[in-house]
């Protein structure tokens, strides 16, 4: 009993860091004066409530899935809504922002937990920075473009939007499908 006690508290002090090592407050092109939600040195960290940080993340996946989804059935009307089309890329880009403050340590498929989250992950960060920040450029191109109307340029750009989640789910998230 004692040694499940002391594993859960390492598990908890475990989430609790890494949280605080990933959310690492405002992103880097917010103004100087933004809010931060950084701890500062000194600060008790909170435990993690590995279910919430779960469900934030899900919901986020899902909400970036639905406005994909959207954005493509626009795309496949004779005349699209390039301004619906530009609210929905904007949508995925303001999520993207959100992915690598998701992962805290320890809420990974191996962790034991109900996810799709490979530990490869926290395995290769900068892999996995570096593969959510190409979500965040691609749907930025997209939100650009789409002010243009051009629906070929538009189309272009939303697969290559869909080729950055591939990338990151080929080598990030368990494909359960097979």
């Amino acid at each position: 009993m004692l040694r499940k006690s002391a594993t859960r508290l390492f598990l908890s002090a475990a989430l609790a860091a890494g949280l605080a090592a990933c959310s690492g407050g405002a992103p880097a092109d917010a103004p100087a004066d933004a809010p931060s939600d950084a701890a500062t040195p000194g600060d008790v960290a909170a435990p993690v409530d590995v279910q919430a940080v779960l469900k934030e993340r899900h919901d986020n996946f899902e909400g970036i899935g639905d406005s994909f989804k959207a954005l493509r059935g626009e795309l496949e009307k004779d005349a699209p809504d390039f301004t619906l089309i530009a609210a929905k890329a904007s949508d995925i880009n303001s999520r993207a922002l959100k992915i690598e403050g998701h992962f805290p340590a320890g809420t990974s498929v191996d962790d034991g937990l109900k996810t799709e989250a490979l530990a490869t992950i926290w395995q290769q960060p900068e892999e996995f920075k570096a593969a959510s920040q190409k979500l965040v450029d691609e749907s930025a191109k997209l939100v650009t473009l789409a002010g243009g109307g051009d629906k070929a340029a538009v189309g272009a750009q939303a697969m290559a939007m869909g080729g950055a989640c591939k990338g990151c789910h080929d080598k990030f998230r368990l494909d359960d499908k097979k």
